[in-house]
């Protein structure tokens, strides 16, 4: 009897899992593989705490998947090259018929996944892929002229107005297969208590949980008890006011659909009460689509290329001393310290930093938006290119609906805005604990009014100054193309 291979990329989970659903439906036996690519992971940036939460989701997916009677394989490899070969070892060595796997619309992805579907259909193994990272898959939310969107709002009302009961509904884990359908390989394998090889570097991310109930729960927690106040809360970073799925999503944990059936079942009205908390928290998601259906039909957004063509112009500085003062959290600006520290120790960042920070490197530094997006795959555990990339650009003003590039955030009034008490500065920069309440953000104004000698920098640029070249900087740039 031929067998079902089910190849798990960024979807590391058995709920709403068409590819894993559609293998058991089969009625044959499955076994499932996860190829750890140690090369393309280091050429990707992956952080090592998202290789750990990587890990340790494919060994808790191991026993999810060992209940349903598929034993999970976790090979090493070096690189994406060396994929066609060993999936089609694979499929010789166990008699596979068919391989299952979601798209993935990055483009070294896509480029892998096509020599996969040369190599297997040479040895006359299909290769069925299904769109398991959107709910609304690239190519299906398009303008009335049937191109693709560059604005977000339009794109969120058409993504909306396309929307039916079928995108609500998450598809149920399978039942088990019948354990006396395996063969003797398959049996052996669900025995194997051997642990999971991984060379890649890994940093502690225990913190994150990783089994379906806890991670479920959360959703559901969230939703009924966060949501609503969504918009008013989410952009102060002191308050435990967002849903922290991040990385969940980002490793296919956890599904669009199952966040979108979540909150609609707990706020049924959300599509139609667009002002409200829960419809903000769904553009969220919607955001995350936007960004991965531009990259699937704009390859050279994955070779480092600014969407906006004028913008590759741009004379960013090169200044070392200013970019390690950035990663390291030792600007003088606070609320900047601040975030770059909560990234280093914990591996995420409040989404309402990650803008201020990306402004600051981008227009107060004047430094390439491309070191930022690296440091941020280096270092997040919710690491995602579409979302990241898409994000750094929007904040330098190089990308599809991005921040007009005469808008600069002022980091100390932002921190004023949405730190206004300090207690988030004050949190990850302990030597301005003493400062009291907003004159946190401003801290060498008030150790000079009383007297104090602070183990803080100075500023390392004037923001006022800053921002005049960097309208130059970009003004240039615009002049000559």
């Amino acid at each position: 009897m031929s067998k079902q291979l089910v190849w798990f990329r960024n979807d590391l989970r058995t709920k709403d899992n068409q590819a894993l659903t559609t293998a058991v439906a089969s009625g044959k036996p499955v076994l499932a593989v996860y190829l750890v690519c140690r090369h393309q992971w280091k050429q990707h940036h992956l952080a090592p705490i998202q290789a750990d939460l990587i890990m340790r989701r494919l060994a808790q997916l191991q026993q999810d998947l060992a209940l349903l009677n598929i034993p999970l394989l976790v090979v090493e490899i070096d690189s994406f090259n060396h994929v066609p070969r060993c999936l089609t070892e694979l499929c010789q060595q166990y008699q596979i018929s068919d391989v299952h796997c979601h798209y993935q619309y990055e483009l070294n992805e896509q480029q892998r996944d096509n020599a996969v579907l040369s190599a297997l259909s040479s040895n006359n193994v299909s290769l069925l892929q299904y769109h398991g990272e959107c709910v609304m898959p690239p190519g299906s939310v398009l303008t009335k002229n049937r191109e693709n969107f560059k604005v977000f709002t339009p794109f969120r009302k058409t993504w909306v107005s396309g929307l039916t009961e079928r995108e609500f509904s998450p598809i149920a884990a399978p039942a088990a297969i019948d354990q006396a359908l395996l063969p003797e390989a398959f049996l052996a394998l669900l025995k194997n208590n051997s642990p999971l090889p991984c060379s890649y570097d890994r940093a502690d991310s225990s913190k994150w949980t990783c089994d379906d109930p806890s991670i479920i729960q959360q959703l559901r927690d969230f939703s009924a008890s966060k949501a609503a106040d969504y918009k008013q809360d989410r952009d102060f970073p002191a308050l435990a006011a967002t849903s922290n799925l991040s990385a969940y999503l980002a490793l296919g944990m956890l599904s669009p659909r199952q966040c979108l059936a979540r909150i609609y079942l707990d706020h049924p009205h959300c599509l139609d009460a667009q002002e409200g908390g829960a419809f903000t928290w769904l553009s969220e998601i919607v955001w995350r689509e936007f960004y991965r259906h531009l990259i699937a039909v704009n390859p050279r957004l994955c070779k480092g290329e600014a969407f906006l063509a004028w913008t590759q112009s741009i004379a960013w500085q090169q200044d070392l001393h200013l970019l390690q003062a950035w990663q390291q959290g030792q600007t003088g600006y606070p609320i900047i310290d601040a975030a770059m520290r909560q990234l280093k120790y914990t591996g995420w960042m409040h989404n309402r930093l990650r803008m201020i920070v990306a402004s600051f490197l981008t227009k107060d530094l004047l430094i390439d938006w491309r070191e930022g997006e690296r440091w941020f795959m280096q270092h997040l555990i919710d690491g995602d290119f579409a979302s990241n990339n898409g994000g750094w650009q929007w904040a330098a003003s190089t990308g599809t609906d991005a921040q007009p590039y005469f808008r600069i955030f002022n980091p100390t009034t932002q921190a004023q805005r949405f730190d206004p008490n300090g207690d988030f500065v004050r949190h990850w920069v302990p030597e301005l604990s003493d400062i009291p309440g907003k004159k946190v953000h401003q801290p060498h104004s008030w150790a000079e009014k009383n007297g104090h000698r602070l183990a803080y920098p100075l500023p390392i640029v004037d923001h006022a100054i800053q921002r005049k070249l960097a309208l130059s900087l970009f003004e240039q740039a615009k002049k000559s193309t």
